[in-house]
């Protein structure tokens, strides 16, 4: 596994428990990535992700709103709300990332760690994030 997909499956473990138990554990986080990660390139990409993620969280939770037409968000299940906020994080913020990367790695994380379907329904909202971003660039 690479680095960087080994640094967004520790982001999207630690995001998990930030929803569970708030954003207040974001100061946790480097002691986490220190002990799950030998890493340091990994660990500091995990870290930027988390903190990214959370920072931005209330612009990222309004366009995935935008997107997932009849999908409440908090009603999403955890690892998925949690994967679309990480990949729209890094679709919206990191242009370092070509966004079909960012998509490609969630849909698989989505893969590996919830529902059958959960691959489909990340990739068809990141798909419509991706686009909405691409026409505000043209605009």
């Amino acid at each position: 596994m690479n680095k960087r997909t080994r640094a967004r499956e520790l982001a999207l473990k630690f995001l998990y428990q930030i929803d569970l138990r708030g954003p207040d554990l974001v100061a946790e986080a480097a002691e986490f990535f220190r002990e799950e990660e030998g890493d340091k390139d990994a660990r500091e990409f995990a870290l930027h992700l988390v903190r990214g993620t959370v920072e931005h969280q209330v612009e990222i939770d309004g366009v995935i709103r935008e997107v997932a037409r009849n999908w409440e968000i908090e009603r999403m299940a955890v690892i998925d709300r949690n994967v679309l906020r990480m990949a729209t994080y890094e679709i919206l913020h990191r242009k370092d990332i070509p966004p079909k990367v960012s998509i490609n790695e969630a849909i698989e994380l989505g893969k590996r760690y919830s529902t059958q379907n959960s691959g489909g329904f990340i990739n068809g909202v990141l798909d419509k994030i991706k686009d909405k971003v691409a026409t505000k660039a043209t605009d």
